[in-house]
């Protein structure tokens, strides 16, 4: 795929799936706006950084980001388990103002330079567990609904702009933000069992299926919430 003169930005892009798709985007010629708190060590030359926490003002997005965006990934997320009850207000809040109080602020600096490129693609990032019943997943699960919800909506209202909005809903990933699930080889194993593929996630699995639905081979995909899960929850 050729992102040749093409302006991606990437919230997120600093580890785990945002770090495998900035090395993937630069690859294919994009240019990569990264937002993040923080840069990386591991991006080639010439992606550009500006360091931003979403749960804060994000005002100044408007004026790093070039006239036109072609792309827009919010990759973003936490993995916040814990038994029902002893989740707090402030942990659903939390959540929801990350995953989708953070989406929407970005959108919303981003959406002038998605217009001027007269076709643009957003895509948010899910989880398996937006479909699926599993245990102690109750906030994260609720705001990653919120993020397909926002998606859907979203991908409707723009629809006439030419500007798409998609979903990538991945099952546990080999990411830093999950190390803890996957820190022994019996909870990795546990974890690879589950998944009818008999594997974890890799970074490179879900970067993949977020660059094809930025590229033009996607273009007549909106609305669409894709599971990159090793089959979980779909086949068993």
């Amino acid at each position: 795929m050729d992102f040749s003169g093409k302006n991606i930005l990437i919230v997120g892009g600093s580890s785990g799936i945002g770090l495998s798709l900035v090395k993937l985007l630069s690859a294919s010629g994009a240019t990569v706006y990264n937002v993040s708190r923080s840069a990386s060590d591991n991006w080639s030359k010439g992606v550009k950084h500006l360091s931003l926490d979403v749960l804060e003002d994000v005002s100044s997005l408007a004026t790093y980001l070039p006239e036109q965006i072609h792309g827009l990934v919010y990759a973003v997320g936490s993995i916040n388990l814990k038994p029902f009850g002893r989740l707090t207000e402030d942990d659903f809040i939390h959540d929801y103002r990350l995953n989708v109080v953070g989406a929407v602020k970005v959108i919303q600096q981003a959406l002038k330079s998605l217009k001027n490129a007269k076709g643009a693609s957003i895509v948010l990032v899910s989880t398996v567990a937006s479909k699926i019943g599993m245990g102690f997943h109750t906030s994260i699960a609720a705001a990653k609904s919120g993020v397909e919800g926002l998606a859907i909506s979203l991908a409707a209202e723009l629809a006439n702009q030419n500007i798409r909005v998609n979903v990538i809903a991945p099952s546990l990933t080999d990411t830093p933000l999950a190390k803890n699930l996957l820190n022994t080889p019996e909870k990795r194993n546990a974890s690879a069992l589950r998944h009818p593929l008999g594997k974890i996630g890799e970074p490179d699995d879900i970067a993949k299926a977020i660059r094809f639905l930025l590229s033009t081979d996607s273009a007549w995909m909106t609305g669409q919430v894709i599971g990159v899960n090793g089959g979980l929850g779909s086949i068993i």
